[in-house]
C-alpha cells in the first residue's frame, strides 16, 4: 500500500504541473525510488539501524524474514523524502543533480534523524524520558517523514528561485494553473488509500496493529478535507490536498489519540495548508509548485506538538505522551532536514549546478530532458 503511494506522489505532481512537465513528474518518481533503493540498502538502512546485508544468500535466507520484510516497509517511508520535495522543485531542476541529492538524502540526512527518533540513536530519546517523562513520539512519521521532507524541500526551493514568469519584477504573480484536476485528483485518491497502511501497519507487527489508528487517520483525513473545502472556497486544488494535510498531521499521534481529536487535528490541518500555501506563494514570493513545505513541513510539524496536546488524557487521549518531547523532537526533525537539505542542495549547486537553462525551462522539462512531451501524437507536424 504504501509503494503504491508513489503512484500517487507522481498523478498529483502530473496534475498540477504544467504540461510541457508532466512526463518529467512521473519519470522524476519512479527513478527517485530506484536511487532511494540503493542508498538506503547500501548506506541509509545501516545509518539508521545498525543492519548490513552484506552476507551471503545463505545466511539471508536463514534469517526469519522479519529484518528483510522490515527494510522493505522502510524503504518506502524513505523514499517519500524525494517525492515530497520533487513536487516543491517541479519544472525548472536538473534531472541528474536530483538523483545525486536524493541519494545523499535518503543515504545520510534521513536516516540520521530517523535513527534518532525511532532506534534511540545518542541516548537522545532516553534523555527525554529522564527528563519530561516520556521520549519523543511518532508512530508514522508526521516529523520523521513529512516534517524532513517538507523542510529539505523548503531548502530546495530557497536554492532554485521561482519559476520562470512565475512573478514580475513589478511584484505581480502571474497563475500557473494545474494542467489536470483529474490527474490531481487521481493521485491525492492514491494516497489516501495508501496512506492506511502508512498508518496503521506502522505498528510493524500483525499482533500490534490498532483499529483506533485507522479509525484517526479517518477523522484527521475527512477534517482536513472539510476545512480546506471552506478555508479554500471550494478549489479543487486545495479540497484534494487538506485530505493529505490531515494525514500527515494525525500521523504521530494516531494510536493515542481519541478520534474527536484526531478530527481537531485533520480541522487544523487542512486551514494551515491553505493559509500557508496562499501566504507562501503570493506574499512571500517563494515558488514551492505543490506545497510541499506548507502541507508536508508545517502540517507535519504541527502533527508532531498536536500528538503532545490530543494525546493527553484530559482531552481524551491514552495520556502517555509528554509536550515537552513532543516539542523538542519536532523542532530537531526540523532543523535537521531544513540544514541537511540546505547544505545538500547548496554544494550541488555550487558543483554541478541544479537548475534548467531558461531555455529549457522555456521548452519545458519533459522536451528538455526526455526528449518527448505526454501527448507526441498531438504535436507532430504533419
Amino acid at each position: 500500500m504504501i509503494l503504491a503511494m508513489h503512484a500517487g506522489f507522481a498523478f498529483l505532481e502530473l496534475g498540477t504541473v504544467r504540461k510541457k512537465n508532466q512526463v518529467n513528474a512521473l519519470v522524476k518518481i519512479l527513478t527517485d525510488f530506484a536511487v532511494s533503493a540503493i542508498a538506503y540498502f547500501f548506506v541509509g538502512y545501516t545509518v539508521a539501524y545498525g543492519v548490513t546485508f552484506f552476507h551471503d544468500a545463505g545466511h539471508l535466507a536463514s534469517l526469519n524474514g522479519y529484518e528483510l520484510v522490515k527494510f522493505f516497509f522502510l524503504l518506502t517511508f524513505a523514499a517519500a523524502i524525494p517525492a515530497i520535495v520533487s513536487g516543491g522543485i517541479a519544472e525548472r531542476a536538473r534531472f541528474h543533480p536530483q538523483s545525486a541529492a536524493t541519494f545523499l538524502l535518503v543515504g545520510l540526512v534521513y536516516p540520521f534523524f530517523e535513527g534518532v527518533a525511532w532506534n534511540n540513536h545518542f541516548g537522545i530519546q532516553d534523555a527525554l524520558t529522564h527528563a519530561f517523562g516520556q521520549p519523543f513520539h511518532d508512530f508514522a512519521g508526521s516529523v520523521v517523514v513529512h516534517a524532513v521532507g517538507g523542510w529539505i524541500g523548503l531548502a530546495a526551493v530557497l536554492h532554485l528561485g521561482p519559476r520562470r514568469g512565475r512573478y514580475t519584477r513589478e511584484g505581480r504573480v502571474s497563475a500557473h494553473p494545474p494542467s489536470s484536476i483529474p490527474f490531481l485528483a487521481l493521485g491525492a485518491w492514491i494516497l489516501i488509500v495508501g496512506w492506511f497502511g502508512f498508518n496503521v501497519m506502522s505498528a510493524q507487527r500483525l499482533g500490534a496493529i490498532s483499529g483506533l489508528v485507522a479509525m484517526n487517520s479517518l477523522m484527521a483525513m475527512v477534517g482536513g478535507t472539510l476545512s480546506a473545502m471552506v478555508a479554500g472556497k471550494n478549489d479543487p486544488g486545495f479540497i484534494h490536498n487538506g485530505p493529505l494535510a490531515g494525514l500527515v498531521a494525525v500521523c504521530a499521534g494516531s494510536d493515542i489519540m481519541h478520534p474527536l481529536g484526531a478530527l481537531m487535528v485533520g480541522l487544523i490541518a487542512g486551514a494551515l495548508f491553505v493559509w500557508m500555501f496562499t501566504q507562501t506563494q503570493n506574499r512571500w514570493k517563494i515558488d514551492d509548485v505543490l506545497g510541499v513545505w506548507p502541507l508536508h513541513g508545517l502540517c507535519g510539524a504541527w502533527g508532531g506538538i498536536a500528538a503532545g496536546l490530543f494525546g493527553q488524557q484530559w482531552l481524551g487521549g491514552v495520556g502517555t505522551i509528554s509536550l515537552a518531547s513532543q516539542l523538542i523532537g519536532t523542532l530537531g526533525g526540523v532543523l535537521v532536514g531544513f540544514v541537511g537539505g540546505y547544505v545538500v542542495y547548496g554544494v550541488l549547486r555550487k558543483l554541478v549546478g541544479i537548475r534548467l537553462s531558461d531555455e529549457e525551462e522555456f521548452n519545458g522539462a519533459d522536451l528538455s530532458i526526455h526528449q518527448i512531451t505526454a501527448t507526441p501524437d498531438r504535436e507532430t507536424n504533419w
